[in-house]
């Protein structure tokens, strides 16, 4: 018989709003854990899909006087926070969120704590960066809570910082310079092996008090998974070594041609000069149901994300999580693409602005510089694409699968969303989505994203070539729809 909800195990999770806590939430639920979460900004949660299932509690590591009422009753905390890129002391306050934290643990009767740290021989050499992470778990460990720490090298999977950098740097750089550390051995893990590691840890009493190192089933060199990266993409990449090029220069580098800012290229670059190699393999004989797989196939799976049906979760949480704080227009790169959204509060219902942008295309074109769309077609039509011609299969009715115009109907939910996914010839794959949901005083939210994956180097140069073309036609194509739909003026966009 299922245990009553009030007598299951209740778990707090911090760093919810964060790559590997916003995945784990969903994997504690679905093994039937009551789950609470300890946010700053408890706004920043509410476009997940499992925020109903949740408890939300706001708080703040370093205010030690916010956790008493976060850990009530709670059986295991899993500590899922970095200050890297907080500044030049984030080694420190590192080191006092831990504290804090392992001492309100402690006050709090719970259990066990469990920490994903990095994986790395503590050296006389090893980077700040690590050594931060492990002095981290030294400083949870302090207060007399029992820690279970995963000690992980290179996590693959879209978001992860060692690998976006990698995969950014291989992407956009066809003749990659080699500094020293590129030789550098390494043992990369799937997340969905992370993942499974951490909520198996809860099941698994003999992993509590210990350290645990995990890692894929290959070791290879950064060299390595950059060529295996680009073999995969289908990229001809040529590798050039170089003698010296500091952590510094590469920084500058990294924070040139990735997304990655040089405040945290740094400190990831310093500590890649260290093996992360599984020496203690007791993860195999404790956790003996989790098979970690090869970087190639690791890497596979991760792109896999790139196919919309695939990413759309990550795609709504970036997007509903900060709505009402976004400006009219942000542009970012995440996931593997680079997402262009825009926003307008309208004053009338969500079902007309739905009919509005569900009825673009086909004989009524697009509202908005109708013979710039028709010049694409053209263009497209020259270089052997679909071009414009295939039209609309019903003036008014859409079914996921219809072709629209150099579009087709990937994915829709009647009276919400509707994305089209480019069937135009461009170098990478692009989407086009609409959503509209209630918003305060009767009005609406409507929201236009254009994301765009670029295959290798041609791929961003023809983003950012066409960028103030597709920013026009954008922006002019939300306010039409606006407009059309009987709103008052649009605000103008931001131009911070």
């Amino acid at each position: 018989m299922p245990l009553e909800s009030t007598q299951r195990p209740l778990i707090l999770v911090t760093g919810a709003t964060g790559y590997i806590g916003g995945r784990l939430v969903p994997h504690l639920l679905e093994k039937g854990y009551r789950v609470r979460c300890l946010a700053r900004d408890p706004a920043r949660l509410q476009g997940r899909p499992w925020h109903a299932a949740v408890e939300i509690a706001v708080g703040d590591v370093l205010r030690p006087e916010s956790l008493s009422a976060a850990m009530a009753g709670v059986q295991a905390a899993y500590y899922l926070i970095h200050s890297l890129g907080s500044g030049a002391d984030f080694h420190q306050r590192d080191l006092d969120a831990a504290r804090q934290f392992g001492a309100a643990a402690q006050a709090a009767g719970v259990q066990r704590i469990i920490f994903l740290g990095g994986l790395a021989e503590a050296s006389p050499g090893l980077s700040e960066h690590l050594r931060s992470r492990q002095q981290t778990g030294d400083a949870l460990r302090s207060a007399g809570v029992p820690v279970t720490e995963f000690r992980a090298g290179v996590i693959v999977g879209s978001g992860g910082l060692s690998f976006e950098m990698i995969r950014y740097l291989t992407e956009r750089v066809p003749l990659m310079i080699c500094p020293r550390w590129v030789y550098t051995r390494t043992q990369p893990i799937g997340i969905r092996e992370v993942l499974e590691y951490l909520v198996a840890a809860l099941a698994v009493p003999e992993s509590s008090g210990r350290i645990i190192e995990i890692g894929g089933a290959q070791v290879v060199t950064y060299r390595e998974m950059m060529l295996t990266y680009a073999e995969v993409r289908g990229l001809k990449r040529w590798m050039l070594p170089v003698p010296v090029l500091t952590p510094r220069l590469s920084s500058y580098w990294v924070n040139l041609v990735t997304p990655i800012p040089a405040v945290i290229a740094r400190p990831l670059i310093e500590g890649l000069r260290n093996e992360s190699i599984v020496h203690d393999p007791c993860a195999l004989s404790l956790f003996p149901h989790i098979h970690p797989v090869g970087y190639r196939v690791a890497v596979e799976r991760a792109l896999a994300k790139l196919q919309a049906s695939q990413v759309e979760t990550a795609w709504c949480d970036a997007l509903s999580t900060s709505q009402g704080t976004l400006p009219a227009r942000v542009l970012t790169t995440a996931e593997g693409m680079i997402q262009e959204h825009r926003q307008r509060v309208v004053a009338v219902s969500p079902a007309r602005i739905y009919q509005i942008f569900s009825g673009l295309g086909g004989r009524r074109g697009w509202l908005y510089l109708n013979w710039a769309w028709q010049l694409r077609g053209f263009i497209d039509r020259l270089t052997g694409g679909v071009g414009l011609r295939r039209g609309r299969r019903d003036a008014d009715q859409l079914r996921v699968g219809d072709a629209l115009d150099f579009w087709r109907v990937e994915a829709m939910e009647p009276g919400r969303m509707l994305r089209l996914r480019a069937e135009m010839r461009v170098p990478g794959k692009a989407w086009l989505q609409f959503q509209v949901q209630p918003h305060a005083g009767g009005q609406s939210l409507l929201s236009q994203t254009a994301f765009f994956a670029p295959k290798g180097l041609l791929g961003w140069l023809y983003w950012y070539a066409l960028y103030p073309v597709h920013g026009l036609i954008f922006s002019g194509l939300i306010d039409r729809i606006a407009r059309r739909a009987g709103a008052i003026d649009p605000p103008k966009e931001s131009t911070k």
